[in-house]
């Protein structure tokens, strides 16, 4: 099954949001990690956004996921990229 890599990106006016929802968030996290569709994730240092690792069977099944996630649904992310990632090397990799 593909995997996905997804770039948040967060501007300081939602630093308050994301504060109060972040352990609606972190849960969301977690039960996605649980069912096996979320391989890995965290925030960048700077505060700029975080890098989400979904299996899924394709781009609109991972949209589909991220439009649960409570910072979405509370309009604290500015930005959203999905890529389709293809590991060659370490513990994501195949082969």
């Amino acid at each position: 099954m593909p995997l996905f890599a997804v770039h948040y990106t967060y501007t300081a006016d939602t630093v308050p949001g994301r504060d109060e929802h972040r352990p609606a968030h972190r849960g969301w996290l977690a039960d996605r990690l649980a069912e096996g569709a979320l391989l890995t994730s965290g925030p960048y240092p700077d505060g700029s956004g975080a890098l989400l690792v979904f299996r899924a069977d394709d781009e609109p099944a991972v949209r589909a996921l991220l439009a649960e996630d409570p910072f979405a649904r509370k309009n604290l992310i500015t930005e959203v990229r999905v890529n389709e990632w293809l590991p060659i090397f370490g513990a994501m990799s195949e082969g």
